[in-house]
Formats: structure tokens, C-alpha cells, sequence
């Protein structure tokens, strides 16, 4: 079986028509903050799915299987703390944004500790955001370059330079209706993508319940969920609670720091709708999570082959095993997913370069709202185009892609988390001591990540404690001299 001419025309109208509905869905844009945070404003549950959508995206549907191939379900431990950290941060964070007309969640650094640490944090996810994301448009590339491959499109091309021209491919589609639609058009196209790639797995393994031995699998543990092991805990990323509590400071920073996540969240209605989206995003991932890791077990009772890489398996099977026309929805779910994560990506990045950088420079405080929205296009344009070469970075990638993504944003995302709970919590905390905290944090993290073997559903929490550790100790020493001089005048 190969991957037809039907399957082609399937997967392109797919990604024409998903095109043209976020370019209709988007309307027409009349300032910067429509164009980044929506003046219509968006029903919660269609929030909640653009935020399944785009959290999970490409890596569920390419390198989720995959784990599971090579191992079993105790990835989805790490959903069990999902859930924990998304009602932390609904009830502890979206408050705190939602109290003021704030354009990103960096402001409220602004508010609290000033301009510098704003532009600061900024920087810092905006740089995370390009690398991570790198990885998860390059996981979309891995089906069709297989695809590719066996259908001789491209006839003595490497395989680098076909991952180039999937990487390009899937880029140029979602530029067209991120640049004309603005953050209407992703959520509105997340949501029908989520459906489109949630439908491909289930049909996926639905052809596949019935090819595989289930009483086999299970003797083999691969449906084997929690793992309650002392053997190297503190390198253990899947131990029960580790995954668990580090699932939860995961969440606690990419969904309450990470503007991404944060910026969907603005476009709803109020704050109790922020709330319910976020929320209700936790059990949708759960199911998600389930779906796609029973996919893998499926596909390894279909191959029984251990030298077969995990990230390859799934799309080995679309390719080879699929009857014609499915191949093509599949793919076209695939790509479904990948637009969704690179959208919300070109949108959120776009939106706090304008917001946090440009509009508190000199420039941008004079510069008329007509003005903004040109520049948010180009800007878009930009990031666009920076997010694909990126992605060309991690061609050749030997690991499982969707803990190389999650190890990425581990750098900073303990950092965000920090400064923002002392924004939040910590009220005698200086400026110095928050921005000495931050960089430290990344610095810790940097180290820990190179030369150590911690488990990375660990990193957010040492992150987070290193920020918060080194801030309240600067700050100490800030308020020292003063409280010597008090009682020195006493």
C-alpha cells in the first residue's frame, strides 16, 4: 500500500480548506489588540480546544505513539498532574490578569517590578517558544518525508532536503491565514483541527484493534500506567510522583506564564470563562493523551519490531498499512496538527514582541494603531519564517522529539514560573532581586540540563525554587542597609 493520488487530493484540500475558514473566521482587523487578542470575544469551549489543540499538537500525534511503542503508559501520569496545575493557575493566576486591561502576561511583570523585567521575561519566552516550537513543526515533517520517501515525489533528494521542503510547506499554509485572519483565525481553525486529528487516531485505531493481540500487549505491560519505583528516583522521569507533581509545575508555568496559552485565555468572555476553558482543557488532554499512547501499543503488537524508532512507527503504518483515501485523512489530521501548534505560536510570539518590545520603546509610543497592525503583519511574517529554520535545526534528531521539546522549555519555564509567583506572592521581593532571580534560575537550569542526570518533569519545580530562593535573598540584602540606618537614627 502506498500513499496515493486520492490521499494527496484529501490531504491538500484539507489544508486549502482549513486555510480559507481561518481567513473567513478571522474577519477583517481594525487595531493591533483585535489583530493579537480578539475585541469579539471567543466561547470558552471553543478556547478550551484551541488550547488542547495547541499544547499537544504534532508531538501527540507523531512522538506520543511512539513512547508508548517503546515503553508503555506511564507518560500518562504526567496528565494526571496536568490537570492538578490547571486548576492552580485558574483559580490563583487568571484572577490576577484578568483585573487589568493587560495586552500580555508579561505586563503584569511591568506592574509589579517594572519595564526592564517586563522586556525580560519577554525575550525569555519568545526565545523558548522559537526552539520548542522548532522541534514540534520538525516532529510534522517526519510523516511526510516517509511519505515522500515511498511516493518518489521527489526523486534523489536527500532526506534533509525533504524535510526542508515539508518544514517550508507546512509554514507558507499557515502564514496565509495567521497574516490575515489574526488570533480569530487560530483559535477558530484550532478547533477544527483538533476534531480533524482526534478523528484520524481514533480511525487508526480502529483498524488497528482488530490486527493485534490485546491479552498479549497487556502480559508485555505495555498498558502498565503508574509506576510506583525507588530504583533511581531522581532520574526517573515517569515515577508516579514525580510525573505527577512535575506535570503539575509543567502546567503551573506553561499555562500560567507561557503567553501561548495565556493569550487564548484573554479572548474569552470573563474571567469565570477563562477559568471553565482552562479547566475543561485538562480532561480533553487526558483523553487525548490515552488515545494516542494506546495508538502506540497498538502499532508495536502490529510491527513487533524494537529496532524501529518510536517517532517513525506511527507514520510507517500510515504510509504502508492504511487503505487508500484513510492515508490521506490521517495525513491531513497530522497537518492539522501542526498548523494549529505553529499558528498559535506565529500569533503569541508576534503579539508580546509588539506589545512587550515595540510599544514601550519611544517609537512605538508614537506610533498610531493603523501603524501597529502593519507592523504586527510583518512581524508575523518574520517569526513565520524563523520558527521554519528552526525547525531545520533538529533534522537528524535521535530522541523521542516530545521530551527533547519539553527538556527545551524547561530551560526558562521554571524562571517564568518563579518571578511570577513572587510577583503574585512575594510582596517585599525587590525588582533587582526578581531579575537577579530570573537569571539565575535559567543559568541553574542550564547546567542542570547539560551535566546532570535530574528527570526533566523535575526542572520546573528546581527552576522555579532557584528564581524564588536567589530573589528573596537579594532582596534581603537590598533592605539590609536601611534597616541598620533605622536603628541607627533610633
Amino acid at each position: 500500500m502506498r500513499f496515493t493520488l486520492i490521499d494527496w487530493l484529501i490531504a491538500s484540500l484539507y489544508v486549502g480548506g482549513v486555510t480559507l475558514f481561518g481567513v473567513f473566521k478571522g474577519g477583517k482587523q481594525t487595531s493591533a489588540k483585535d489583530y493579537f487578542l480578539s475585541e469579539e470575544k471567543v466561547s470558552w469551549w471553543a478556547v478550551a480546544l484551541a488550547i488542547v489543540a495547541t499544547e499537544t499538537s504534532a508531538l501527540t500525534f507523531i512522538s506520543v505513539p511512539g513512547i508508548a511503542y517503546k515503553g508503555n503508559f506511564n507518560f500518562l501520569q504526567l496528565a494526571i498532574g496536568y490537570l492538578i496545575g490547571r486548576v492552580v493557575v485558574a483559580y490563583f493566576f487568571l484572577p490576577k490578569y484578568f483585573a487589568g486591561e493587560l495586552t500580555t502576561v508579561y505586563a503584569l511583570m511591568e506592574s509589579r517590578f517594572g519595564l526592564r523585567l517586563r522586556r525580560l521575561t519577554s525575550v525569555a519566552f519568545i526565545v523558548t517558544r522559537v526552539f520548542a516550537d522548532g522541534v514540534r513543526l520538525y516532529a510534522t515533517a517526519i510523516p511526510l518525508v516517509v511519505i515522500f520517501r515511498g511516493y518518489d515525489l521527489f526523486g534523489g533528494v536527500s532526506d534533509a532536503s525533504l524535510y526542508a521542503i515539508s518544514i517550508a510547506l507546512i509554514s507558507l499554509a499557515t502564514l496565509v491565514y495567521v497574516q490575515l485572519g489574526g488570533v480569530r483565525a487560530v483559535i477558530w481553525t484550532d478547533v477544527v483541527q483538533l476534531f480533524i486529528y482526534l478523528l484520524g487516531g481514533i480511525i487508526a485505531v480502529s483498524i488497528l484493534f482488530f490486527s493485534v493481540s490485546i491479552t498479549e500487549l497487556n502480559a508485555q505491560g505495555k498498558f502498565n500506567l503508574f509506576n510506583f519505583s525507588f530504583d533511581d528516583f531522581w532520574s526517573s522521569p515517569y515515577q508516579f510522583f514525580l510525573a505527577v507533581i512535575g506535570g503539575a509545575f509543567l502546567t503551573m508555568a506553561s499555562h500560567g506564564t507561557d503567553y501561548i496559552i495565556v493569550q487564548r485565555l484573554f479572548a474569552t468572555k470573563t474571567l469565570r470563562h477563562g477559568q471553565s476553558a482552562l479547566i475543561a482543557s485538562g480532561f480533553v488532554v487526558f483523553f487525548q493523551l490515552a488515545l494516542f499512547l494506546f495508538l502506540g501499543a497498538l502499532l508495536y503488537g502490529f510491527y513487533h519490531d524494537p529496532s524501529l524508532k518510536g517517532d517513525e512507527a506511527f507514520s510507517k503504518f500510515i504510509v504502508e498499512a492504511l487503505p487508500t483515501g484513510v492515508s490521506g485523512l490521517i495525513v491531513a489530521g497530522l497537518l492539522a496538527a501542526a498548523m494549529s501548534t505553529l499558528s498559535g505560536s506565529i500569533s503569541a510570539i508576534s503579539s508580546s514582541t509588539v506589545f512587550d518590545l515595540y510599544a514601550n520603546a519611544e517609537r512605538g509610543k508614537r506610533a498610531s494603531e493603523a501603524e501597529k497592525l502593519a507592523l504586527s503583519k510583518r512581524i508575523s511574517l518574520a517569526w513565520a519564517t524563523l520558527l521554519a529554520v528552526s525547525a531545520m535545526f533538529y533534522i537528524g534528531l535521535g530522541k523521542a522529539v516530545v521530551e527533547v521539546a519539553l527538556s527545551i522549555a524547561s530551560f526558562t519555564y521554571g524562571g517564568l514560573l518563579g518571578v511570577f509567583l513572587l510577583a503574585m506572592f512575594f510582596k517585599r521581593v525587590s525588582s533587582l532581586g526578581a531579575s537577579v532571580g530570573f537569571v539565575a534560575s535559567v543559568l541553574t537550569m542550564i547546567y542542570v540540563v547539560l551535566q546532570t542526570k535530574l528527570a526533566w518533569t523535575l526542572y520546573a519545580i528546581v527552576g522555579s525554587a532557584t528564581a524564588i530562593a536567589v530573589a528573596s535573598l537579594v532582596s534581603q540584602f537590598e533592605r539590609q542597609p536601611s534597616l541598620e540606618n533605622e536603628k541607627g537614627e533610633s
